[in-house]
């Protein structure tokens, strides 16, 4: 790997644990840390250093630099693959559909937490019941509108009630910089399964490791895997 990674090569877990780690000691420390961190970001590429405090104590970043924003307006979702009636959903479509709210933590693998956010949207599982389901489906891809990170769930996963198409957080529009105007939010699994700036659902005869995954990170990423935390997913 380069010292210096561009937008799109691998980069591993120990390098994004490190550049959190740096952030939450700038932010522990003061202004020293915080000057190296500047410095970091300044010459990095990936968007990694890029980390800074959101509200509510989120932690931003992205590998995939910066990401045109999408008005509601121009948005579309393609639903394609293993099922009967292909298709695009524009914003206005999936806010047509049956809409859920959860009201439910965000947990970091890198260890942050923010407690009781207010997502609404679609249930993925509505979506894919809208298009309709052949017999070979068992998975399901997910792409983002960056072109760089993908995701994917078993099938059984991806039908669960608390696995959203998230239009709406915390009671307005979901920002770019949170992945907006839609996103995956995945609440029994760390944050990095809720891709950002959603556009694509692929249903598949087989689950397809996404953008973390292939560098090293859980492909089944139930909260209380990787860090000792007792999290039951509910269904």
């Amino acid at each position: 790997m380069p010292d210096s990674p561009t937008v799109g090569s691998p980069v591993g877990r120990r390098i994004v644990l490190g550049m959190l780690g740096l952030a939450a000691l700038g932010i522990a420390v003061g202004s020293k840390v915080n000057t190296a961190l500047s410095t970091l970001a300044e010459n990095d590429p990936t968007g990694l250093s890029g980390l800074v405090p959101g509200s509510g104590h989120f932690r931003i970043y992205s590998v995939a630099g910066k990401v045109p924003p999408t008005a509601p307006e121009a948005y579309g979702l393609r639903v394609d693959g293993l099922v009967r009636r292909p298709g695009v959903l524009s914003f206005a479509d999936l806010q047509d559909l049956p809409q859920t709210q959860l009201q439910k933590d965000v947990q970091c693998v890198t260890g942050w937490r923010v407690n009781d956010v207010r997502w609404s949207g679609v249930l993925v599982r509505d979506v894919l019941h809208h298009f309709g389901l052949d017999g070979g489906a068992r998975a399901v891809q997910f792409g983002s509108g960056d072109g760089v990170y993908t995701e994917s769930l078993s099938l059984d996963q991806a039908l669960r009630s608390d696995v959203l198409i998230a239009t709406s957080m915390d009671g307005s529009e979901i920002s770019d910089s949170h992945g907006g105007p839609v996103r995956l939010y995945v609440a029994p699994m760390y944050f990095y399964k809720s891709i950002k700036w959603l556009d694509s659902i692929t249903v598949t005869d087989a689950a397809v490791p996404g953008f973390w995954e292939q560098r090293g990170y859980d492909v089944d990423a139930w909260v209380g895997q990787s860090n000792g935390r007792t999290d039951a997913p509910t269904a």
